[in-house]
């Protein structure tokens, strides 16, 4: 079992290094056999693809960060309406943070993630995000003026915009390789930067 263990580690280094330097679509499958000392043979004996094997490093940490990120929307949206003010920008900074020091100990698959993922589904990641970001920030506005709110028309297209703005300066600390002391104040200027911008947006 041992060896088996060594041999899939082996193959995930070699690839972590491919993508890393080339992306996913200019990594070389007969690079990373090569690099990892292995044959093709023994490739795909774990691996039905190059997608399979980047896949195998980057999902566990998509799938933990986009779940924390729902769970986060699902309990605000939860909320009793007449909670949802006093929680608004609470729920989704600390979340936020969490993704931070989560991008922070998982750097490399992350990166990976974020910026080496064009020709995969996970190219679509960050947009997915902003997707269901937008959709919380629309239902809250329902929210508010239920409450008896005066908010004004908010155009969809701005909503997304804002929000994807939002998200890619969020992982810019990523990108651009932040050191995390550095990145963990640029994050919460940028968190009272956005918070402010909706407060006044939202006639608050």
């Amino acid at each position: 079992m041992g060896e088996e263990t060594s041999t899939l580690e082996q193959i995930q280094q070699a690839a972590v290094q491919e993508f890393l330097d080339k992306g996913f679509r200019g990594a070389s499958l007969r690079q990373i056999v090569k690099n990892a000392g292995v044959t093709t043979g023994a490739f795909y004996g774990y691996f039905s693809s190059k997608e399979a094997l980047f896949a195998s490093i980057v999902e566990p940490h998509a799938a933990a960060i986009m779940g924390r990120f729902m769970q986060t929307q699902t309990e605000f949206a939860a909320l009793p309406a007449a909670e949802q003010p006093s929680h608004m920008g609470v729920e989704s900074s600390a979340c936020v943070d969490w993704m931070v020091d989560y991008m922070y100990r998982h750097s490399v698959p992350v990166k990976l993630l974020l910026c080496r993922a064009e020709g995969t589904p996970y190219e679509h990641f960050v947009h997915n995000m902003v997707e269901v970001e937008v959709e919380a920030t629309e239902q809250y506005i329902q929210v508010l003026r239920q409450l008896g709110r005066n908010v004004p028309e908010l155009d969809h297209q701005l909503c997304h915009i804002i929000a994807s703005g939002m998200f890619s300066a969020v992982f810019e600390v990523m990108v651009h390789d932040m050191p995390y002391d550095h990145a963990k104040q640029y994050i919460r200027q940028l968190r009272e930067f956005y918070m402010a911008g909706w407060q006044k947006l939202m006639g608050e």
